[in-house]
């Protein structure tokens, strides 16, 4: 009669124990790649909203249209324009007509400009992924947050802000990207648009899957000062509103991207400048 042996409980437990391992030293790994890979995706997303915003400018102008005829060499009443305000002479001795361009506004939860004619009705909200046709969240589904100098968005005002970088609200608010800390030095000045993932942990932001209607589920609040910092809650030794940019911490992950005042005239106005 033959015998037959099959392995112990004892046995069973230690391949088990060892799976475990070998398994376990691998899902954290995995865990970091995807999680580096979506960190990738959402600095992608915001350098893409950054050339959409820019697009928006080129293709979105007013106009001022005036009549160089007028006796004594001042223009007359502008008989059409699309700006509710135009220099009150013309400024180009070439030319009787202004095209000046202008930024998107912040958009609401339903992704549109929130603008009434030519006024930009907020300084900072959600990125406007309708008017702009570009990505409407980050690799974790939130939205993307968006603010700007107002200055820069009212369609009326743009060369007012290119040329006056102390005039808007945001050059003066908003007027660097910094860590807030005593000895930490600013990393960016004057800055008229920022944009900003809340990062892995998804703190304050709002997710696709929240509905337009409806404010609950509210999403997860930021603990972090840095994080309340970057939603607008000043907090200590910090100018306000300023955006705050730093390496990641366990407390702190928001992913930000900006835009100066000349890298946006060389985008926007690459021949020398805008009316």
């Amino acid at each position: 009669m033959t015998s037959q042996r099959g392995f112990t409980l004892i046995e069973m437990a230690i391949v088990l124990v060892i799976i475990t391992i070998l398994i376990g030293g691998l899902a954290v790994p995995l865990s970091a790649q995807i999680q580096a890979r979506r960190i990738a995706e959402t600095n992608k997303t915001l350098e893409e909203a950054q050339a959409a915003i820019a697009g928006y400018a080129i293709t979105h102008t007013c106009s001022c249209v005036y009549n160089d005829v007028a006796p004594s060499g001042t223009a007359l009443p502008f008989p059409q324009t699309t700006c509710t305000a135009c220099p009150p002479k013309n400024p180009s001795s070439s030319n009787t007509t202004l095209k000046r361009p202008y930024l998107p506004c912040p958009a609401g939860v339903d992704g549109r400009e929130d603008r009434t004619g030519a006024v930009c009705n907020r300084q900072d909200g959600l990125l406007p992924w309708v008017d702009l046709a570009t990505a409407a969240q980050d690799a974790w589904g939130n939205r993307l947050r968006y603010a700007v100098d107002t200055d820069l968005a009212n369609s009326t005002d743009f060369a007012k802000g290119i040329h006056n970088t102390s005039s808007g609200a945001w050059n003066q608010i908003s007027s660097s990207i910094t860590k807030c800390a005593p000895l930490d030095v600013d990393v960016a000045a004057n800055v008229p648009i920022a944009l900003l993932s809340h990062g892995p942990n998804g703190r304050g932001a709002r997710n696709i899957n929240i509905p337009q209607s409806s404010a609950t589920p509210a999403p997860p609040a930021a603990t972090s000062p840095d994080e309340l910092q970057n939603l607008g809650s000043v907090q200590t030794g910090c100018t306000t509103k300023n955006f705050i940019s730093r390496s990641p911490s366990e407390d702190f992950d928001d992913l930000m991207v900006w835009v100066s005042f000349p890298q946006l005239v060389n985008r926007v106005c690459p021949a020398g400048g805008c009316p």
